[in-house]
């Protein structure tokens, strides 16, 4: 039985319906009031929006729940591959054997990168951040590989040449990047360990590659593989709404994702252990910093916008993140300060109180550094991780019986209809 809120304006009242999805979630559907009434409503930042329905991702905040297609994220990190899950999020289903082995065959097929597209690498300027080479790469894509003529081969080509050429073209990026000679993709090794080996083999020193390594690798990237309707998700589906091709979309996700208070918060975090460590900060004095009322000072990795408990991610990526330090045995003194504000916060009264615990990119920025990456190809990861649920969400949009391009509407708060004055009267 259909529930219904009612609003009364002026001499009018009007019932809307309540939507209900399966985890019990509510939410007014509000597609006729501005027809029925004349209103619109207004929510910045649309954090009181729903802007579709979707079967991908359920997530809780307050509860601390991530699932992938029903499937707890726990489950995945511990059971699956990144190449399993980037099957279900795309699919809807976990593969069967047959389906997962045709479905590495395409993302083996398809890892080479045109040999031409290296000629835009070694033109951008040296100072060009990674994700602003990516999103420009990704979208020139298009020009590489047009579209097909039959549309099932068009997605399953296409999502599989994204899928593995983005990770040849982020290697290829820090190699030509460090003036070192391109390691191609090998057919004998699996997806997370080809990249480690792109990025880190050299003709002088080979890549040993280490299945631990290899593991934690595949966590982060499952952790990061989906989200809900989050910032560069909602620019996927957004851009996509206009009909545009699956390369535009997921360059505007890229570039949505760049920045320092979503995608490029796991580097932001190294970069205040830098700061920390410059200015002979302990983890006592940034954390009494951070609950000082009179500064803007922000503890990078701490609390979350959707969580307002531990954020489920981040209780996996720290059982990994532990294993990779003690294997490694690094000696860093950033890695062992973020071990220090970690417990410090953890034993906070005011952090604890405020659910202010270490979130998914306090953890991965660690782990990013102990295995020898970047930090500003961090984020970068954080994209490829990303994009087998861009490509879900914009599949779906895609087939939405209910599609309507993306046109959200305003308030007017400027001036009201007023002359034009000529320049000589101003």
């Amino acid at each position: 039985m259909t529930e219904y809120v009612k609003i009364i304006y002026g001499d009018k009242t009007i019932e809307l319906p309540v939507i209900t999805g399966t985890e019990g979630e509510k939410a007014v559907d509000i597609s006729t009031l501005r027809r029925k009434t004349g209103l619109i409503t207004l929510d910045p930042g649309y954090t009181n929006t729903g802007s579709c329905l979707s079967t991908i991702t359920f997530m809780d905040g307050e509860k601390g729940i991530l699932r992938y297609r029903g499937i707890p994220v726990d489950q995945l990190a511990e059971h699956s591959t990144f190449v399993e899950t980037a099957y279900l999020l795309i699919n809807g289903a976990l593969p069967k054997r047959k389906e997962l082995e045709t479905f590495s065959g395409l993302l083996n097929d398809q890892s080479l990168v045109h040999e031409d597209m290296q000629n835009f690498y070694q033109n951008f300027p040296r100072a060009s951040h990674p994700m602003g080479i990516l999103s420009s790469m990704v979208g020139a894509m298009r020009s590489f590989y047009p579209a097909l003529q039959i549309a099932e081969e068009e997605i399953n080509i296409t999502t599989t040449r994204l899928i593995s050429k983005i990770r040849t073209m982020a290697a290829m990026s820090y190699k030509i990047s460090r003036g070192h000679k391109v390691v191609y993709p090998r057919p004998d090794l699996s997806y997370c360990a080809n990249f480690l080996n792109m990025m880190f083999d050299t003709p002088v020193k080979p890549y040993h590659i280490d299945g631990d390594i290899v593991r934690a690798l595949n966590v982060f990237w499952i952790l990061h593989a989906d989200h809900e309707q989050n910032c560069s998700t909602t620019a996927v589906r957004v851009v996509g709404s206009g009909r545009v091709n699956l390369y535009a979309s997921i360059s505007a996700g890229i570039a949505a994702l760049w920045g320092p208070l979503h995608g490029g918060a796991n580097q932001a975090v190294i970069e205040m252990l830098q700061n920390m460590e410059k200015n002979g900060l302990s983890a006592n004095d940034v954390i009494e910093k951070a609950k000082g009322k009179e500064t803007s000072f922000r503890l990078m990795g701490f609390g979350h916008r959707v969580y307002k408990t531990y954020d489920p991610r981040a209780k996996i990526i720290k059982k990994m993140c532990d294993k990779v330090l003690s294997k490694l045995n690094i000696q860093d003194p950033l890695l062992a300060l973020a071990k220090e504000l970690e417990e410090a916060a953890l034993k906070d009264n005011y952090f604890v109180e405020h659910d202010l615990y270490p979130n998914v990119d306090f953890y991965s920025g660690i782990i990013l550094r102990a295995l020898g990456i970047p930090t500003n190809m961090f984020t970068v990861m954080f994209a490829i991780g990303r994009l087998p649920g861009w490509i879900a969400q914009w599949k779906e949009s895609m087939e939405d019986p209910d599609w309507k391009i993306s046109r959200p509407r305003q308030v007017y708060m400027g001036k009201p209809e007023r002359d034009y004055k000529p320049i000589d009267e101003r």
